[in-house]
Parts: structure tokens; sequence; C-alpha cells
């Protein structure tokens, strides 16, 4: 070939390549070489069936190796969403709808009420305190100074019952594993108490110290990913080093139980509760005045669930779903507690009992009526003296207090109702407005609307959808779908600020309430878990196709988010039906079904999922697992997964390996993205981080849309 026809070819080459770059831009594309995805020979045998885990190396949070990896998918995922050109305006918009003040409800500790309050765009939320309810407030612990990134949170977990001491728990970067320290509440002197290794749950002051739950010490580097076995319940006492505290309780049969003790307000009773995994509970009781007595016990077997409400006396109210899927309220008496002995207070009703709470020698029951909620306000025995009045159909959450409580608080939200606090007066039953939020939106520009469709198998579901008042539905309207359905969780109305950007931009919201939830009592939990849980995808799925139908939207602009549980949601929905959607966003999902139990916590999920360990267990789970469920030469949507270093909950591996198999499955154009946070875990660890993340998903969103935000 002549050196002129060599240039013209190459010429003529470069031409095409332009051509096809400017034709790429056109097109909204961005192009993507993705970090090369190292497999390895790794395959297991379930019970004949030959199953290949080529990323296994992934699930090593601590290997150089996978350090490596995600470094450089970061890499990737940071450049693409540096190219968006309007990521910087979604993010000033976010910021605008987090910068207001944000209260939560106060506790009241004798003569003192502790409260946590946000001043719009601090990472994390100041626990302040006061004399009365007229002030002034002074800050009581600013966990904003105690790390430069702000990624220390500090949760008030117990008080002592002269509300000389508070107990708090302190956590880092996210990760779920805390430090409980003391705090005299008078002086805001902080003692040298320090308890580790502790998950879960509070503590409960008894005389001189307190009752805790805790786990052995991990082995170095394993902290995030090690199987957490054998929780105990330990008696600190005040003064003394952790290496000294007194042995409760331990199941040496059952390393894979939680166990935590309670102790009624009359500091009387010892209430031990022993829990299955996420469902399914036994309780033992025990009395403290009665020197070396033993702990006997009170609802035996795990089969359903129970909350010790109160005590009457030596009688005990509990909630519990025992006979009654909707649950219900009794009182049994400890001098007979078999199940026929119990008397029943509140019996079930058609509309599921969610809480019972006390305060003042009252009991405040909150029904849900198709996911939104119904409060009443009832004497002890259970006869009512009120409906308490709620500005709207929402939610209602608090009505917690003392028994010597004159007044207490609560706070109601909806989606398009920021969350507001009230005081409620025991005695009158009248509630007025304690403190609003103010958030930076017209709330009368949006309507929330609830509507039924019928998922696979003609179950009547319920959805709630928030949009534009007058949007036109044209099929064109940028859709956020989310969805839970599981672990027997409720969705209900909630005030999210971080909505209002897709609202704003003529999207909308749609949030179903599928089953596996407890949105209607434990039969519909139960539709959802084990053998049944392709119901909670069916659902979610008719949901989008609701969408489609009735024109809100259509697939390209339908989007589907969901964390945790939500994420194996969106993860099952995306490699069932890939065609619906246009983008996903599983977040810190539970993707391998096969491995997830062995890792932290997620033991305690058998009872929801099953186990791979179990022949029959294993054929349904490995059917809808989305990991074992990518296939070669299909179209996926768009997707963003999004994990973080510290989720020592559903631990990053998850992600890992399924971002590595979708890149490498995926047979189109559509991006596949992983986003690794730093210093973060389930949750996100403080408020800029979930600014970040919230700008890069809905960047995301818009651009594979096709569409530009109105922000300039």
């Amino acid at each position: 070939m002549k050196t002129k026809e060599i240039s013209n070819r190459g010429y003529f080459i470069c031409i095409v390549l332009v051509l096809l770059s400017v034709w790429a831009c056109k097109k909204g594309q961005q192009k993507i070489i993705y970090p090369l995805n190292e497999k390895v020979e790794q395959v297991d045998d379930y019970f004949g069936t030959k199953v290949s885990d080529p990323f296994r190396w992934l699930e090593d949070n601590n290997s150089e190796k996978t350090k490596k990896w995600v470094e450089e998918q970061n890499k990737v995922t940071f450049s693409f969403l540096g190219k968006i050109p309007y990521r910087e305006n979604i993010r000033k918009r976010l910021k605008e709808m987090y910068n207001y003040p944000r209260i939560e409800q106060p506790i009241r500790a004798g003569e003192y009420y502790i409260f946590s309050k946000n001043d719009g765009l601090q990472n994390q939320s100041v626990i302040y305190i006061e004399k009365g309810l007229k002030g002034p407030a002074e800050v009581f612990i600013d966990p904003n100074r105690l790390s430069p990134d702000g990624t220390i949170r500090i949760e008030l977990v117990g008080f002592s019952h002269d509300f000389r001491y508070v107990a708090v728990k302190q956590s880092e970067a996210g990760s779920d594993w805390s430090e409980i320290r003391v705090i005299e509440i008078a002086s805001r002197r902080m003692l040298p108490d320090q308890i580790k290794w502790v998950k879960l749950f509070g503590v409960s002051f008894y005389k001189d110290g307190f009752f805790y739950s805790g786990y052995d010490e991990p082995a170095p580097g394993q902290e995030l990913i090690a199987s957490n076995e054998y929780q105990k319940v330990f008696y600190h006492k005040l003064g003394e080093p952790q290496q000294k505290d007194t042995l409760i309780y331990e199941d040496r049969k059952n390393p894979f139980r939680y166990s935590y003790l309670s102790i009624t307000e009359d500091q009387r009773y010892a209430i031990l509760t022993v829990i299955a995994g996420t469902s399914g509970s036994e309780f033992y009781w025990k009395d403290l005045a009665a020197n070396k007595s033993d702990f006997k016990l009170l609802i035996p077997g795990f089969d359903n669930d129970s909350i010790v409400v109160d005590n009457l006396n030596d009688k005990f109210v509990v909630m519990t779903n025992v006979d009654a899927p909707n649950y219900r309220l009794v009182i049994i008496d400890t001098k007979n507690s078999s199940k026929q002995n119990w008397k029943e207070i509140l019996p079930e009703k058609p509309n599921v009992l969610f809480s019972v709470t006390k305060a003042g020698g009252c009991l405040f029951v909150t029904y849900l009526e198709d996911a939104h909620t119904k409060v009443y306000q009832y004497k002890s025995n259970g006869s009512l003296i009120k409906e308490v009045e709620l500005p709207t159909i929402g939610t209602a959450l608090g009505f917690n207090g003392w028994r010597d409580d004159k007044q207490i608080f609560y706070t109601f939200q909806s989606f398009t109702y920021p969350p507001t606090i009230y005081i409620y007066d025991l005695a009158t039953g009248q509630s007025k407005p304690f403190a609003r939020q103010e958030a930076k939106f017209n709330s009368e520009d949006f309507e929330v609307k609830q509507v039924f469709y019928k998922s696979k198998d003609g179950t009547r579901i319920p959805m709630f959808i928030v949009h534009k008042r007058g949007l036109i539905l044209n099929g064109k309207n940028p859709t956020y779908l989310t969805g839970y359905g599981g672990f027997n969780a409720s969705l209900l109305p909630s005030f999210d600020p971080s909505i209002i950007v897709i609202l704003e931009n003529d999207g909308i919201f749609a949030q179903p309430n599928l089953r596996g939830g407890g949105e209607y009592g434990e039969k519909w939990h139960r539709a959802g878990m084990l053998e049944n849980k392709q119901n909670v995808f069916d659902d979610f799925i008719a949901a989008a196709e609701c969408l489609i139908d009735q024109r809100y939207t259509s697939p390209k602009y339908l989007a589907i988010a969901g964390s945790s549980n939500g994420g194996l949601l969106v993860g099952a929905a995306m490699t069932q039906r890939p065609e619906l959607f246009g983008v996903a966003f599983p977040s810190v999902g539970v993707m391998d079904m096969l491995r997830y139990h062995k890792f932290t916590l997620g033991w305690g999920w058998i009872v929801e999922y099953g186990s791979s360990d179990k022949e029959e267990q294993f054929h349904y789970l490995y059917k809808y697992s989305p990991l074992h469920n990518l296939k070669d030469g299909v179209c996926y949507p768009a997707a963003m997964v999004t994990t973080a270093d510290h989720d020592d909950r559903v631990v990053p591996g998850h992600s890992f390996k399924f971002a590595a198999t979708l890149q490498e499955k995926q047979a189109c154009n559509k991006p596949v993205l992983i986003r690794i946070e730093t210093r973060s875990g389930h949750d996100s660890s403080s408020l800029s981080k979930e600014i970040d993340e919230l700008t890069d998903k809905y960047s995301f969103m818009f651009y594979i849309m096709g569409l530009k935000p109105i922000y300039k």
C-alpha cells in the first residue's frame, strides 16, 4: 500500500471516529472502559447444582487486590459523573432543600428536656439540653466536633431511673459497631466507663449500673465482615472496667440469636428477650426484688412476635401476634402465664395494630389503615378515651413518656408535609404545634394520592404517588419508583426533602406497599417471605406496569431504587424484567442470596429469606438471586450500584460481585457504574455524604433519560 493511500485511509478512519464520537455525544452517551474484572475458578456444589462464583475474591474488603479494584471502579464512575453538565446545579438545589432547621422530639429526663437539632447542613445533629421547655437550650453533645469529617454519630440509648445519667452510643464511619459511654446529665461530665463491641440494642439502667448486649471482640481485620455470633447480656457497674462486667445470659447452643434485657419503669422486673433472627421472639421475666430468683418463661416459641409494653403491678401488658396476625393487646399474669389465661384488652381488628406506647397512665395505640396511621388514647384497662386528631393522611410517631407525665410529644409528617412536633395534653386530649420544620418549597404545588393496582396473582396493592398539581400524564415524566417489601417493615408516608428535586422537574415519586412488609399484618408479611419472596418482585413489577399503563411514565423515563432488602428488590426486578426500566439504583443490596448468611449479621435474615444450606430453600433462592440471574446477551437498564466501605450490615462484597458481573454481561451501551463511598456504612455516615450520593443519583438519572433539569 502506498504512503498516500495509508494517509488517506487514516484520515478516513479519523473522520469516522470523530463522527461516531459526535453521534454518541448527541445521543447523550459517554463511552466507558471498565476496569478489568479478574475472574477466578470457583465452583460450589449445592445439592448437585454447580454454581460458579468467579468474583469470590471481591468478598475480601481487606485485600490489596480488592482495594485496587475499588479505586479503579470509582475512577470510572466519578469520571462519568463529572462530565454531566448540570451535576453541580443539582447539588446546589439539594443543599438548598436540606438547609433549614430540623428538630427532633424532646425527651424528658426529670427536670430537663433533651433534644437534637440540625441547623441545616450540619453533618450530624447537635444534642441540646434545657431546663423546662422554655430554655435556654445549651449544647449537650456536638458530634460534629468529634471527627474532622463529621462521620461520628451519637445516639441516646438509656436513662438512669433517677435521671442522673444518660447512656450514649457512639459509632464511627457508618459502622454498626458502637461504643457505649455514660454522661452525668446535670454536670455534662462524661464518665470514664467505656463499653466496646456493641451492636443493635441500647442499655437498661438498674441500681448503680446497666445491662447491655455485646459480642466478643472480632479478630483484627475481620471487624467489618466476620459473622457476629453469641450475643451475650452483661451487667456493667459504673466506675468499673468492662473486663469486670457480669455475664447475665448467653446461649452456647444457639450462636445465631439476638438477646437483650430491659427493666420495667418501676424497676421491679427484668424482661429478657431472645430473638431467632429478624423475627420470632421468646420472652422471660425475673422478679428483681426476689433474691436469686431465676428467669421464668413468659411467652414460649419463636413462631410469633410480641412486645412487653408495660407492667401493671405483677401483670404484663403485651402486644402480640400470637393467634392474631394483625396483633392484639393482652394482659399476662405472672402467676399464671399460660396462653389460655391471657386477658385480651384490645382484640385483633381488620386494621393492623402498629404500635402501643405508654405515658401518664395511658396507652397510645396506633393502627395502620391502608399504610397511614390512626392514633387512639386508651386507659390502661383498654377503655377508649379518644382518637388523636391528625392534620391529614400521613404518619404520626412518638407518644412515649413516663408514668408521671402530664404532656407528651409526637411528630406528624407526610410526603409534602415536613415533620411537625406536637405537644399533647394528656388530660384534655388537645394537641398544639411545638416545632415546625419550614422546608424551602411550597407544598401546595404538589399533590399526593393513593391508588390501588393488581399484582400478578390478582392481589390488590396500594401505592402512593406524588407529583405536581395539574401534571400532564403523557408517558414522558421522569419517575422514581422505590420499594422495600420485607422484614415486616412498613413504608409509611414521610417527608424526604430530596424528592422535591424530582417533583420540581415534572417528575413523579411512587411508593408501593409490597407484600413482605407489615402494612397489613403478619399474613401480608408471610406472603412475601421465604418461598413466597417472588410475590414481592411481582408486586413491584406490577407497580411499574401500572405507572406505564396509566401514562404516568414509560420505560425510558422510569428509574427504580431501593436500599438493603430494597436493593435486593431492585436487583431482582431489573434481572427479571430488564426492558421495563430505564435506570436502576440497587443500593447496599443483598445480591448474593446463596452466601449472604456467612457475613456479620446476615444469619439473622435466614428466618426471612431461607438458607442455601437447605436444599428446598436453595432452589427458590437460586431462582431469584440477582447475582445468579444475570445473563449474557441481555440489555440491562443503565445502573449505578451504590455501597460503602464500612457497611458491616450488608457487606460491600454483594455489590462488588453484582457490579462486576453486570459489567461483564451487559449487552448494550447502557452504562453500569458502581459508586463506593468511603468512611460510610449501610446509611450515609454524614449529611454531606448523603447529599453527594443523591446528587450523583439524580444527575445520572436525568442524564440517562436525556432530560435537562430546570436549575441554572
